[in-house]
């Protein structure tokens, strides 16, 4: 009988932040898959647990991926770490996932840390609807068309950056989105110097030009303005401001962006709502 893989999150900057299923799961796994073996043994000599470890990354996934399939049909149980945050998420593990749904093993996805999820949740934008975008690729072309293409995306949008990367990142976002909209740049998270700064594109990219970035980013940047529906009837108004609801936005937000939306009065809209 085949084994299973557990995807185990691990603590992006606090390792106090391991809970307890996650350091069980890593003491009864028979081997651990990290991304590098040198960062997760700190982890693991801080839980003091000693266990096999074998490297799994972007570089060796192909060869490594197999290699753990094998043990894992073979019936052993594996620990996927990365780095810090979720496997799977920006990480090469999707890769092991599929080979692993692909060959009908078992995955377990334990919950835990994230950076994107907790830099979306102290933002200040809207949490309701957002779409993950990951790094932007250092190809100019590629990079191009990416933000091109998110232009009139209307969803909360995330990003992360290295500091060497930042300040390119951020003018080509300015140029892409306009240096108007919001964005919150999130530096550090759990650590001791974490800081959350909120402000305009353009501000931020003036920010950096005089403040040499550091540590890991993640980048949340407000969607762009729903188009006002000219055509749209008080039903359909009413509508979509239980739709937004349903996202998780209170009835007051909902009512205020269908408002602007469609024109018509917020007021009036709220009224029916609450009625």
């Amino acid at each position: 009988m085949a084994g299973t893989l557990y995807l185990v999150p691990t603590p992006i900057g606090n390792l106090n932040d391991i809970s307890p299923r996650c350091a069980r799961t890593l003491a009864e796994a028979d081997f651990i898959a990290a991304e590098d073996t040198r960062v997760s043994l700190k982890l693991l000599n801080h839980l003091e647990i000693k266990k096999s470890l074998v490297s799994y990354h972007e570089h060796n996934k192909a060869e490594s991926g197999g290699k753990i399939l094998a043990r894992l049909l073979a019936g052993e149980t594996c620990a996927l770490v990365t780095d810090a945050g979720s496997p799977a998420i920006s990480d090469p593990g999707e890769d092991l996932v599929r080979l692993c749904a692909e060959n009908s093993v078992t995955v377990c996805a334990i919950p835990g840390p994230c950076a994107l999820v907790t830099a979306l949740s102290i933002s200040g934008l809207p949490t309701g609807r957002f779409t993950f975008e990951g790094f932007l690729s250092v190809n100019k072309k590629s990079r191009q068309e990416h933000l091109t293409g998110l232009k009139d995306e209307t969803r909360t949008m995330i990003f992360y950056e290295a500091p060497h990367k930042l300040l390119a990142t951020l003018r080509d976002l300015a140029d892409a989105f306009g240096k108007d909209r919001k964005i919150s740049l999130c530096r550090e998270l759990t650590k001791l110097h974490e800081e959350v700064r909120r402000m305009t594109l353009g501000e931020a990219a003036a920010y950096y030009e005089e403040n040499p970035p550091r540590g890991e980013f993640v980048l949340v940047v407000a969607g762009a303005e729903e188009k006002a529906d000219e055509g749209c009837t008080f039903e359909t108004a009413l509508e979509l401001v239980h739709a937004r609801m349903a996202e998780g936005l209170s009835t007051k937000d909902a009512v205020k962006q269908v408002a602007k939306l469609t024109g018509f009065a917020k007021n009036l809209l709220y009224d029916a709502v609450v009625k």
